[in-house]
């Protein structure tokens, strides 16, 4: 099957290898220019195919995946007179995993219909790292018509398990929305369960590997002792947690959904400072825009 790809970044690409594995042909379009040099180099060493624009990844394409990092950035690619809607061919499939705005979903579903060419519009959300695409256990949940996953389903098989079917476009990201908060809530109460057990005398190793034979085990414990400390976790995790909890929080506002509890841990000094670390990010922000 030839597909299109847009954005073979940290988890992209490894999509891309298990699609390429499985015997599809894949184009991809790299939008970063300082990764296009490496793309390029990529092409030639093992047969990668690199697209210079979006028309010329998709036109072609049966399926055409984006996994880009910002839901503007799935907006910009999409939509629009140059996006990839506007040039891939009648009947093509969509298939959009990043983390963005359920109503962005909408909107793809919405200008797909209007070109009137049976292009149809996947939102899978996902669930998971580069090492569980490489083994073919990323989990993906599913918004939009179930036909249409069942047509596309031994594509997305190919990198990832289960593959659940959650109701109607935007609802794969809501999952993902819900799964988030709750994730990063989960590794707050892991921090504070650290500092308690400390003020009890016990250190964090030792609490870390004990709690994870015990009934307050979860993967989000598992993942902060894995990691060996909270701050080890954090130091890797927090930028991208915070880039969550900050879609999460803007996503409920605009609902007018209550987040709760999940949202009073989000909000705690646990998670703000010690795991999404606002003050540190504030004052990277802060140093980038000075510079530029």
């Amino acid at each position: 099957m030839r597909l299109g790809f847009i954005g073979a970044g940290r988890m992209g690409r490894p999509i891309v290898d298990r699609l390429r594995a499985a015997g599809h042909d894949v184009t991809v379009l790299v939008r970063r220019p300082q990764s296009r040099a490496t793309a390029e180099t990529e092409a030639d060493a093992d047969g990668l195919t690199w697209a210079p624009t979006i028309a010329e990844t998709v036109r072609d394409a049966d399926a055409v995946f984006v996994a880009v990092l910002t839901d503007e950035q799935v907006r910009s690619v999409c939509l629009g007179p140059d996006g990839a809607l506007a040039a891939m061919r009648p009947g093509a499939t969509l298939i959009q995993h990043t983390t963005s705005d359920p109503a962005t979903a909408h909107l793809l579903v919405e200008a797909a219909a209007e070109r009137g060419t049976g292009i149809r519009v996947l939102d899978a959300a996902l669930s998971g790292g580069p090492n569980d695409i490489a083994e073919g256990r990323l989990t993906l949940w599913v918004g939009g018509d179930e036909t249409v996953l069942e047509d596309v389903r031994p594509l997305l098989a190919t990198y990832a398990s289960p593959v659940l079917w959650v109701g109607p476009a935007g609802n794969g990201q809501r999952v993902k929305l819900v799964n988030n908060a709750l994730f990063v809530a989960q590794v707050g109460l892991a921090v504070d369960a650290v500092r308690l057990a400390g003020s009890l005398g016990i250190d964090e190793r030792a609490i870390l590997g004990a709690l994870q034979h015990g009934s307050g085990a979860s993967r989000a414990l598992a993942v902060v002792a894995g990691g060996g400390s909270v701050d080890a976790v954090a130091a890797r995790l927090s930028a991208l947690m915070l880039k969550d909890v900050t879609v999460v929080r803007e996503v409920a506002r605009n609902a007018g959904a209550d987040l709760g509890i999940i949202g009073t841990v989000l909000s705690s000094d646990a998670v703000e400072d010690k795991v999404l670390r606002v003050a540190d990010a504030a004052d990277n922000d802060n140093t980038r825009r000075a510079a530029s």
